[in-house]
């Protein structure tokens, strides 16, 4: 057994790698220094091929600065837990159709026509109609922080510093964000990755889970990114800044639209939630200020309609707003169930994820508002979770052990081939491109061939992106 750890000073990389080998037999376990990490294991044909693969990845390794280590020595390093105060609110109610308890703190949100999604501090991720029905449960390794779409796939970013494709029938790592980068959210766009984090800083990594660049910023506590196909908008304690998404080269910055803890975005502005009690729309194009919303507490998120037609505010004291697009109040309702930590608006329907944990969804039309500030509000119901629902989590098991075919069917075939130090995967199947394919790091095989649902073509070219489920091809 050889065990390894890369650790560096300032809060740098902080991992192990270890590498066993019995009789013909390799096992690999690595992940951060503290935790239980991932396994994988791999049958040879002899003993010697079995010793010189382990022999390979421990030359990989050390080249890359791994150094025997004795386990156990070196600690986890801390992960940052938001913990905001919340107030009850003394507006009049909101009009909320149904609630449900997720359990914990929760500021993890994704609507889409089909479902909700809410993923609270102990990693659960449940999966709820719009009708109010718990369809689904996923048990992730750490507290999730966000939960964010992009195109046909659906992520969640959690504290133990991986970002899970929830896309499949099992969640899996996508990517793997340094150990140095405490986040506190992020954002993905085509494939690329952009994180903010405690220290103030946004990183942003490739499709092949690759360091793209870094910034430090000129704050700390940075609760906003949000990207799009040219930039990534970066929210913090002194301000909100533009970069180029290839480079990372400055834009623009606004210091007006400080003490972020939220961020938003629509075609041409950006929202910032910020805890002086506003929301700021900032123009895309040179981060002018084109209105302001005023809130009467500290700006815990906020959403838009379509288009930005109307714009959505939750404060700390259990308070809902709505304004016009022009910074015009049209209301302001109790959730009753916390401080939304997380909104998103859909088809007349405000969805907030609370500081006690609820996934609420609230009547936002025009009658159902009117009605409420009248006093008038429906009962909400209480939404339970049946005991029987199957909860789905990724192990170790999981992640190495996958099912095999022999037939292709109406899948894509891919194939992992080595290309110097690294593992790339391309598609075998005719009529591609030979460009490489999004594809889970842990599973990657020289030689080896998997069977996917199916590939599609980023939207700026150059690379496919796996979807659906995988399996081994025999």
């Amino acid at each position: 057994m050889t065990y390894l750890e890369l650790s560096e000073d300032g809060g740098g990389s902080h991992k192990f790698y270890e590498v066993t080998v019995a009789g013909t037999q390799v096992t690999i376990t690595y992940g951060r220094i503290g935790e239980a990490g991932q396994t994988k294991v791999t049958a040879f044909p002899t003993v010697a091929k079995a010793q010189a693969a382990a022999a390979r990845k421990i030359g990989e390794k050390t080249r890359k600065g791994y150094a025997t280590a004795v386990r156990g020595v070196r600690q986890r390093r801390a992960v940052t837990r938001r913990t905001i105060a919340s107030t009850r609110s003394t507006a009049q109610q909101a009009p909320v159709l149904w609630r449900f308890d997720s359990g914990a703190s929760a500021f993890g949100i994704f609507v889409d026509e089909e479902r909700c999604m809410v993923g609270n501090q102990r990693g659960d991720v449940f999966t709820v109609s719009h009708s109010g029905t718990v369809t689904g449960r996923i048990r992730l390794p750490d507290g999730v922080k966000c939960i964010v779409a992009d195109d046909f796939w659906i992520y969640a970013g959690c504290d133990d510093g991986r970002v899970y494709d929830l896309s499949g029938k099992v969640p899996r790592a996508a990517y793997e964000i340094a150990a140095d980068v405490d986040i506190y959210w992020l954002d993905i766009h085509d494939g690329v990755l952009g994180v903010s984090d405690r220290a103030g800083r946004i990183t942003t990594i490739d499709y092949e889970d690759e360091f793209q660049w870094a910034r430090p910023g000129i704050g700390d506590s940075a609760w906003m990114v949000r990207c799009d196909e040219d930039s990534v908008y970066h929210g913090h304690s002194r301000g909100v800044a533009r970069y180029n998404a290839a480079d990372g080269v400055l834009v623009w910055e606004n210091k007006q639209a400080d003490s972020v803890l939220f961020g938003w975005q629509e075609e041409h502005s950006v929202y910032a939630g910020t805890g002086r009690r506003t929301v700021h729309r900032l123009a895309k194009g040179d981060g002018r200020v084109e209105a302001v919303y005023q809130c009467d507490g500290a700006v815990y998120s906020c959403a838009t309609s379509p288009g930005g037609r109307h714009v959505f505010a939750g404060d700390n004291q259990s308070s809902v707003y709505c304004f016009d697009a022009s910074g015009e109040l049209l209301w302001k309702l109790g959730t009753g169930c916390g401080s939304a930590f997380s909104m998103q608006f859909w088809d007349d329907r405000l969805y907030i994820v609370t500081t006690d944990g609820t996934l609420a969804c609230i009547d936002a039309s025009p009658a159902a508002i009117a009605a409420a500030r009248s006093g008038s509000v429906p009962q909400p119901v209480d939404v339970k979770a049946a005991a029987t629902l199957e909860v789905v989590e990724p192990s170790a098991v999981v992640e190495t052990v996958l099912e095999t075919t022999s037939e292709a069917g109406d899948g894509v075939v891919v194939e992992c081939v080595r290309e110097g130090e690294r593992l790339r995967v391309r598609v075998v199947s005719p009529g591609f491109e030979s460009w490489n394919v999004q594809f889970p790091k842990e599973i990657r095989e020289a030689g080896a061939r998997y069977l996917v649902d199916g590939v599609r073509s980023a939207g700026r070219g150059g690379f496919y992106r796996a979807y659906g489920d995988i399996r081994r091809l025999l």
